[in-house]
């Protein structure tokens, strides 16, 4: 039986330890985008339910802003973005029609549906068309300015993501510039408009169309001999890296490398044409798994160290209709039956067993540098810092996928302290150990983070300040709490 005592030092355990131990996260967001550019996939719904019951994605990315697929994704807690065609960009410079947009597109999906970014068009300022790049920013900031008459410009931020094809130089990295004319006229006036709404700037990666014979193993994160760059005496050990520094140093040049630079498609197909280099399920598992690992690791790039990258695999699906090359319609993880095309780690265990056939290659060499790894048990909890409201989404979020939530309701043996971080750190940690304890199960929106301190080491500690203080009217000079607020 749970005396008072007992309920006061668990919930203890739990605030001191968040007090205690400031975590550095080095998880990272790994989500899929969702193509429907085919005419045999499974119903929206049957897919949402399979992402959140059989794989650890907890973000998608999808191509345009299909109610149908919006509605199947409600009370999941998986992070949708939304796209807005190119072809609309001119409309959503007109506030009317942006508000519009936002009333009938986005507001009857929210918050059920936990939409969380909307990309105005696909790589625009490569398309080259005059008209659409310079509506391009006009009609970003009306749609935010639509969001804000919502009320939903701080949960759903706008962005547009961009393909490599913006830089005039990527080579080597720390000569990575945007192209001449886009650069003034509108990559700052975008970038500034990121910098003030908090939003990321997204650009689709793909080592896939940059390699050769001569360097696939350097694009698939193979061990090789690198690329040196002798303006920062830096060695590229992979082509992703390579890529994403000459981003960064693009932006640095125009005076925005606080941006943060999300992956927005990244991705290796299984199948492609006759004498293509690189293409099968093998070499496509090996890029995907290796990807996932390297951009969760912490390892962040030479220009950009000690970073995680949330990033979105292309794709969910082989696409059947797609134009172009074979390949362009073999990027999927899954065949439209659901079925695996190749293990890349996504699957949680009860899935697996569904699919005792599907192919899983060996693990193959990967970044020489190792990549952290943890000993004994590890526990997830919130990140000092992470802000209330997001914490409370995480609370909702596992405790209506029907992990037992009891113990912090009411009566519960860790309901005190009766706080948001007391109860989310309980919630989050009870889903990360109820998974297969991967990194990204305690990603949550990036307010997570795992610890390897064991949280019975703090009970005998603090256990008689408690006894000592049971009006838990605490002095922030000594960690402790005052009217139920956290102090740190």
């Amino acid at each position: 039986m749970h005396t008072p005592l007992v309920h006061v030092i668990s919930g203890m355990l739990l605030l001191l330890v968040l007090a205690l131990v400031h975590i550095q996260g080095i998880e990272g967001t790994i989500g899929v985008n969702y193509g429907t550019v085919a005419d045999n996939l499974p119903p929206p719904a049957q897919v949402a339910h399979f992402l959140l019951e059989n794989s650890i994605i907890n973000r998608v990315k999808l191509f345009d802003a299909n109610p149908e697929i919006l509605s199947a994704f409600a009370h999941t807690g998986i992070a949708i973005t939304v796209t807005v065609p190119n072809n609309q960009i001119p409309n959503l410079t007109k506030l009317s029609f942006a508000q519009q947009w936002v009333k009938t597109t986005i507001v009857p999906h929210v918050p059920a549906t936990n939409i969380v970014r909307i990309l105005v068009g696909n790589e625009v300022i490569s398309t080259a068309s005059k008209f659409l790049i310079t509506n391009l920013v006009p009609a970003m900031q009306t749609l935010h300015t639509a969001l804000v008459a919502e009320s939903l410009d701080h949960r759903i931020k706008v962005s547009t993501p961009h393909s490599l094809g913006i830089l005039s130089s990527s080579s080597p990295p720390s000569t990575g510039i945007f192209r001449q004319g886009y650069d003034g006229h509108v990559l700052k006036p975008l970038l500034s408009f990121l910098r003030a709404t908090d939003s990321p700037f997204l650009v689709n990666a793909y080592p896939f169309f940059g390699c050769s014979a001569d360097t696939l193993d350097y694009a698939l994160f193979r061990p090789n001999s690198g690329a040196f760059d002798d303006n920062t005496k830096a060695t590229y050990t992979n082509m992703l890296d390579g890529q994403l520094d000459a981003v960064f140093s693009a932006l640095k040049l125009l005076d925005f490398s606080d941006i943060e630079i999300v992956i927005a498609e990244t991705g290796w197909p299984s199948k492609g044409d006759v004498g293509q280099v690189g293409v099968d399920p093998d070499m496509a598992a090996e890029y995907n798994r290796n990807l996932m690992q390297h951009v969760t690791s912490g390892i962040g790039t030479p220009l950009m160290p000690n970073r995680t990258f949330e990033t979105y695999i292309f794709a969910l699906f082989n696409e059947d209709l797609k134009p172009g090359p074979t390949c362009e319609r073999n990027f999927g993880l899954f065949q439209p039956d659901m079925t695996p095309v190749y293990d890349i780690g996504i699957l949680r265990p009860t899935a697996k067993s569904n699919f005792p056939s599907y192919p899983t290659p060996e693990a193959a060499p990967v970044h020489p540098n190792p990549i952290p790894t943890y000993k004994g048990k590890r526990w997830c909890l919130p990140k000092t810092g992470a802000k209330e409201d997001a914490l409370q989404n995480n609370l909702d979020y596992v405790c209506g996928l029907g992990v037992d939530c009891k113990p912090v309701q009411e009566g519960g043996a860790c309901y005190l302290p009766n706080t948001v971080r007391a109860h989310a750190a309980y919630a989050m940690n009870a889903y990360y150990q109820s998974t297969r304890r991967n990194d990204y199960d305690c990603d949550f929106k990036e307010t997570g983070a795992i610890t390897e301190i064991d949280p019975i080491f703090f009970v005998l500690k603090f256990q008689v300040m408690e006894t000592a203080n049971t009006e838990m009217n605490w002095d922030p000079r000594t960690l402790k709490r005052r009217n139920s607020r956290m102090l740190y």
